[in-house]
């Protein structure tokens, strides 16, 4: 299998965690809901490629991701990888019932999720921003009391496709809020995916300067302007040391039409290879994965590194 040559570059991490969201947010935007026995499959495989972070499924109302709807079923299916120390299992829970089912099945980790603007926050939850992150408040607060890892997910941290850039200031704030609630680290949202690497610096350093550690932060970029690569070279230029990526770049988000499929988790592991940082993560495993997902699927990997190391095109498939 052809790889990158390696060339390290000053000033960056040593090694990055890739927080794997394939699995939850790649396969809740499917038309076709996929078998449960195949989701099972394709978190062991992840698991087995090296991710130690695969976020395994929401307990979302199945009427609002019905996609989604197996989580009960799901979860005692790769268990195992988070009780033998495989792989740690988040999943995302929107308000208590859902904690509560999560916490059921032995879920240590979950994530809340609000918007940094007004209208997404109704679009997405029907809620004000305000609204949102009063209804995750005691969600977190639960969840910290047993001792679960606590993520938050902030969207529209760049641009909105009803409001246009958003202020920084306003996504600082948010963020903030989210911390000082008790979420144990920050993912950073380019839902449209418009961000920039100005844009990206620019943020990261606003953040810093109101009292936001790099430490706590994720960064999570689509790939709608061909942008993800670039602004995540320039968050780990920063100092950010963890990065979402959707193996075979699974995803977007169902509630806003403008955004595209994620940062393929290939197309990542590739760049910081070259790099020299470490991850962890087998190439050759994760490309077979995600070419394995595409079959499952019956499309193409948007992935263009899961292209190349397949020989594959979307003619061919």
């Amino acid at each position: 299998m052809a790889l990158p040559m390696v060339v390290p570059t000053q000033d960056l991490p040593p090694r990055v965690r890739i927080h794997e969201v394939g699995a939850r947010d790649g396969l809740q935007n499917e038309k076709a809901v996929v078998p449960t026995q195949i989701k099972a499959e394709f978190i062991h495989r992840l698991a087995a490629a090296g991710l130690t972070t695969v976020e395994a499924t929401s307990f979302v109302h199945p009427k609002w991701v019905p996609q989604l709807a197996d989580s009960e079923q799901l979860f005692p299916l790769v268990r195992d990888l988070a009780q033998d120390g495989r792989a740690k299992l988040p999943v995302l829970v929107p308000n208590d019932r859902g904690l509560d089912r999560a916490l059921a099945l032995g879920a240590r980790g979950i994530a809340v999720f609000v918007s940094a603007t007004e209208s997404f926050a109704k679009a997405n939850l029907n809620r004000t921003m305000d609204e949102a992150l009063a209804m995750s408040e005691p969600v977190v607060a639960r969840a910290r009391e047993q001792k679960v890892h606590v993520r938050g997910y902030l969207s529209m941290c760049f641009g909105d496709p009803w409001e246009g850039p958003v202020p920084i200031a306003q996504v600082v704030r948010t963020a903030k809020a989210l911390l000082d609630m008790g979420c144990d680290e920050l993912s950073l949202g380019d839902t449209i995916g418009v961000a920039t690497p100005g844009h990206v610096l620019a943020l990261l350093a606003e953040l810093n300067e109101e009292g936001v550690p790099t430490d706590r932060i994720g960064v999570h970029f689509h790939d709608t302007y061909g942008q993800a690569l670039a602004n995540t070279l320039a968050a780990l230029q920063h100092g950010v040391s963890t990065v979402d990526a959707s193996a075979g770049g699974l995803g977007g988000c169902p509630y806003a039409k403008s955004a595209t499929g994620n940062l393929a988790t290939e197309d990542l592991v590739w760049m910081l290879d070259g790099l020299g940082i470490e991850t962890g993560v087998d190439l050759g495993r994760l490309t077979a994965t995600s070419a394995w997902m595409a079959e499952q699927l019956g499309r193409p990997s948007p992935s263009r590194t899961v292209r190349a190391l397949t020989g594959t095109s979307h003619q061919e498939q």
